[in-house]
């Protein structure tokens, strides 16, 4: 029963993220208006902070389902967890491009080595990889799961470092959301809150078709393991 509503379940969501992602487009460069200072540059935060969210979102699933893989030793779990990080590395990387095309006609610079948002966002990438790469570097299934889980975990601890790295370190990245409210006009604040509702839905659907992907890949290697065994 719960197969027949995946696939009624997959098309609804597409439908719903693509009208989200539609509304977004219309809002960035219709509706928001242009900012006074860095022109039509600034226009990318409304595609650099979701992306940043959902990344953020990501890796806390693989936080999450690497600790209930730990638990229950059920591979569903760690499926969901690969899909999750893979989609993560994606947006942490849309958001490093975003940053730095952002950052070149506003700091005069691609890339500025003493902000520490930049430089731990970077770390957090380059974790993420290496999360990947150790799952692809273990042959044996349970041993791959079981490492590839604590990793995932341990990783996790630069996303707040990241989140909170300026409010505890001096830092010219931007504060346009901070603990005294936004310092944006409403126009803004609402197409950045609509590029944020609608990356959530894009990692969600990416999330579900990269997990049922990674779950027949993983059936289809298992048939042909077996299929080999049979013809000793």
């Amino acid at each position: 029963m719960a197969r027949k509503l995946i696939v009624p379940f997959k098309w609804g969501l597409f439908a719903v993220t693509t009208v989200a992602v539609l509304i977004q487009l219309y809002m960035v460069f219709l509706y928001a208006p242009t900012e006074k200072f860095m022109g039509d540059v600034q226009r990318l935060m409304y595609f650099h902070i979701p992306s940043a969210f959902s990344a953020f979102a990501a890796f806390a699933l693989v936080f999450v389902m690497g600790i209930v893989y730990l638990v229950t030793k059920k591979r569903t779990w760690d499926l969901i967890a690969v899909s999750s990080a893979e989609i993560g590395v994606l947006f942490t990387t849309l958001t490093l491009i975003t940053g730095s095309i952002w950052a070149r006609p506003v700091w005069n610079a691609w890339w500025v080595w003493d902000d520490p948002r930049l430089v731990t966002t970077l770390i957090l990438w380059f974790m993420y990889i290496a999360y990947l790469l150790i799952r692809s570097s273990i042959a044996e299934d349970t041993r791959r799961r079981k490492f590839a889980s604590v990793f995932g975990i341990i990783a996790f601890i630069d996303v707040p470092i990241v989140y909170f790295s300026v409010l505890w370190w001096r830092t010219i990245h931007p504060k346009v959301i901070d603990e005294t409210g936004i310092h944006m006009p409403p126009e803004m604040t609402q197409t950045l809150f609509v590029g944020i509702i609608a990356f959530l839905l894009l990692y969600a659907m990416l999330l579900l078709y990269r997990t049922t992907f990674e779950y027949q890949r993983e059936a289809f290697i298992s048939i042909k393991q077996e299929k080999l065994r049979e013809g000793r």
